[in-house]
């Protein structure tokens, strides 16, 4: 392993990097990634990292402060790994976060798009509606720590409050940790995830799913229970892998979340995926139909569809949609969500689309549009296998502007289409995320 020299030493920040990090040159053009620098800024850094192509470091000082610095809100950044722009202007994040998609598009796909799209952007705190905290027993402290991973993942930062998961969320954390702290499994509960939809008669709309390694005793049981009946929070249970999550109290808790704008609820498990931040999936979901230009005569293949999120409120709009998605149980409550929203004309089927799928009924319908919302992966595999004459516009909504800007240099080099616009939402702020989407055009 490389020596680290611990010494300061001063550095001029030249560029922000893709995870938020200020971008140096130092010892004859070698890069530094320095953990809480902006672009033009003078700092004091320290070294925590060497490589043969790069260093990284921390700012230890700001000599010369950029004018888009501002306060970070949370009295734990710096040390969380959850946030990486708090220091840095909401309204020169989403720049940012355009400037890595246009470049990513340049430099992977050897593409640029017609136009630009205004940034979706909308509250920049209190949006996280769905994630996971770290457990981790620390003897030292004699205490148990709840929270996100510190930015060395190896240790659990200690939270008091967060500013980015949703109020009911937040103002949890302390509890959460003095309610693990006093179980006899607490050194057996490597994590807790939460989800928030809507609120219900018996509680506030939140879930929690203990992670546990070994059986819980009565008296655990019976502080979990106590706990979701005073906070009026869902307890489930997941002694294994995911099919064996279980609920805890109430006995059969419904979790779901309405869109408003279709007239469209969607229920789901506590481990299924939704989108993180509510108020940004509606204008998501809108701008895709915008593109989509949809009409009612449409019939619209949605792939990688979860849920529904995207399928059930275009059901709305158009003649026919089809959803294909590759976890079967996410079909599954897709299908039962179509039911309970009277839709039939959302028709959902279970694929894995990274494998050859032109023999299935479904690819050999008839469609005039193409919605993608592909994981980190892309839309790679199933692109090269689609007739995708047959479609008049294809929209991409992306997670990893990597792999958008792959699969549109392959949309646009190969098969001859026309990537007329592209542009970034805020789904994740004070986060080096970049959400993206796309259109496509015939050329």
């Amino acid at each position: 392993m490389a020596r680290i020299d611990q010494t300061p030493f001063e550095l001029d920040i030249l560029d922000l990097s893709h995870d938020g990090r200020g971008v140096a040159r130092r010892d004859g053009g070698k890069a530094v990634f320095v953990a809480g620098a902006l672009p033009g800024e003078r700092v004091t850094a320290r070294q925590t990292a060497r490589s043969r192509h790069f260093d990284e470091a921390v700012a230890l000082d700001v000599l010369r402060a950029s004018p888009d610095r501002v306060t970070p809100r949370c009295p734990h950044f710096g040390t969380c790994g959850g946030c990486a722009l708090q220091h840095l202007d909401e309204s020169v994040q989403i720049l940012a976060k355009q400037r890595v998609l246009l470049e990513n598009f340049e430099r992977i796909g050897h593409v640029s798009p017609g136009a630009v799209l205004p940034p979706l952007t909308g509250g920049a705190w209190y949006y996280r509606r769905k994630g996971r905290f770290s457990v981790r027993r620390v003897e030292k402290k004699d205490r148990t720590l709840v929270g996100f991973r510190e930015r060395d993942p190896r240790f659990v930062a200690e939270l008091h409050e967060c500013h980015t998961v949703v109020p009911q969320v937040g103002t949890l954390i302390p509890a959460l940790s003095q309610l693990v702290d006093g179980m006899e499994a607490r050194r057996a509960i490597p994590q807790i995830e939460f989800i928030v939809g809507d609120a219900t008669g018996t509680f506030d709309g939140l879930a929690l799913v203990f992670r546990h390694l070994q059986p819980l005793g009565e008296g655990d049981l019976a502080a979990l229970r106590a706990f979701g009946e005073r906070h009026r929070v869902a307890m489930y249970l997941q002694p294994g892998g995911v099919d064996t999550v279980r609920p805890l109290w109430p006995e059969a808790p419904s979790l779901s979340f309405r869109l408003a704008e279709w007239d469209v609820s969607l229920a789901f498990r506590p481990l299924d995926f939704i989108q993180v931040n509510g108020p940004i999936n509606a204008l998501m979901i809108a701008r895709a139909f915008e593109l989509l230009d949809l009409q009612p005569a449409d019939r619209v293949l949605d792939l990688f569809c979860g849920l529904g999120n995207f399928t059930l409120p275009m059901a709305r709009r158009v003649a026919a949609v089809v959803g294909v998605e590759g976890d079967a149980g996410l079909v599954a409550r897709a299908k039962e969500n179509a039911a309970r929203n009277d839709l039939a004309n959302a028709t959902f089927h279970a694929a894995d689309l990274t494998q050859d799928q032109r023999g299935t009924a479904w690819m050999r319908q008839g469609f005039d549009k193409l919605l993608l919302d592909p994981p980190r992966s892309g839309a790679i595999d199933v692109l090269r296998q689609l007739p995708l004459d047959v479609f008049g516009r294809i929209v991409y909504v992306s997670c990893h502007p990597a792999s958008l800007a792959r699969d549109a240099g392959y949309l646009v080099n190969e098969r001859g289409w026309r990537l007329a616009s592209a542009g970034v939402m805020d789904m994740f702020p004070q986060t080096a995320h970049v959400e993206s989407i796309a259109l496509f055009e015939r050329a």
